[in-house]
């Protein structure tokens, strides 16, 4: 296997390949496909809310789609007040409620994003947000939505949120989406050294977690998700300075065995068909951390399954994202 590893990567320099290479070009369509989600944000863009509307009621409780919607719907609405024209036309609406706290926490991050990397945001601000995820998860009890964005919000506290506190909203999405997805990547993130831990919390809560799924599910693939987190980390401390020891980062026995991993329990138990739009992002991790780690097989297959579907996360971090998957993809065949 190493020897395969070495002749996979001694090309990874080339520049003779063309700028798509084999299969069609990169698709970076920031919703991965989800046709009817880019017509109801297209809606956001000229003001009408009830195109989102009809979307989510027709989503029902498929709960990865939803959560995938959301996520992008929010963004979407946060620099609108399509998701308060909605309130306020259907104030007993849950998806309404619900869209709003998600909506809260993106413009949160946006002036966090403002403020700069160490300053805090005011905390007054947070609690605003943190009242409304409160609000729609009494509108919609069901609904893990409300929880995944307590825990994405959490991490904009400059102490972090009390252990207790923590603890209620994870078992709190675990009771309504115990292997939700969305909702895992966030804790993850809070537990990274880039937040409120350190690398070895981030990865056991990645590693634990992986190992509780079941078979098929993508939640192994958190394992090269907090590979990724931590790369980013300490590229961003060394500001462009090689970094002792860290040249094995992705491909060091521990790191070529656990991507082996995340494929036989994700890929080997996923049930045939089409992949689905909010299982692109995990699957181009699975693709990038193949690639570095030098494992041509497995991200021949990946690729493969995402026929041309890319997310600029994670290849952006090591690279221009659209020449990174491209030449990649190229190297395998």
């Amino acid at each position: 296997m190493a020897a395969l590893r070495r002749r996979f990567s001694s090309g990874s320099g080339s520049g003779s390949r063309s700028r798509t290479g084999p299969g069609p070009a990169p698709d970076f369509d920031p919703d991965f496909g989800d046709r009817p989600l880019t017509a109801a944000r297209q809606d956001i863009v000229i003001g009408r809310w009830q195109g989102v509307r009809d979307l989510l009621r027709a989503t029902g409780d498929d709960w990865p789609l939803r959560t995938h919607r959301l996520r992008l719907l929010s963004h979407a609405a946060a620099a609108s007040s399509v998701v308060e024209a909605w309130r306020a036309a259907e104030p007993d609406s849950p998806d309404a409620e619900v869209l709003r706290a998600a909506t809260e926490v993106v413009r949160v991050f946006n002036q966090a994003i403002e403020a700069g990397r160490g300053t805090e945001v005011d905390r007054t601000r947070i609690d605003v947000a943190v009242m409304a995820c409160l609000s729609a998860a009494d509108a919609r009890p069901a609904d893990p939505m409300p929880w995944v964005s307590l825990l994405t919000v959490a991490r904009l506290y400059g102490d972090g949120v009390g252990r207790a506190e923590l603890r209620e909203w994870w078992e709190e999405l675990r009771r309504r989406d115990p292997y939700n997805m969305e909702g895992h990547v966030q804790l993850l993130r809070y537990h990274s050294a880039r937040w409120h831990g350190t690398h070895g919390r981030m990865y056991d809560f990645a590693r634990d977690a992986a190992g509780a799924a079941p078979e098929g599910s993508p939640l192994p693939v958190l394992v090269q998700i907090a590979r990724v987190e931590e790369y980013r980390y300490v590229a961003a401390a060394a500001q462009g300075r090689p970094v002792r020891g860290f040249d094995q980062h992705w491909h060091h026995e521990l790191a070529v065995t656990e991507v082996l991993r995340t494929r036989e329990r994700w890929l080997g138990g996923r049930p045939p068909g089409p992949v689905a739009p909010q299982e692109v992002g995990e699957l181009n991790h699975l693709a990038h951390a193949a690639c570095y780690a030098g494992l041509p097989e497995v991200a021949r297959e990946t690729f493969a399954l995402l026929g041309g579907r890319a997310a600029r996360v994670p290849w952006s971090y090591t690279g221009d994202a659209h020449e990174q998957y491209v030449r990649w993809r190229g190297q395998v065949g």
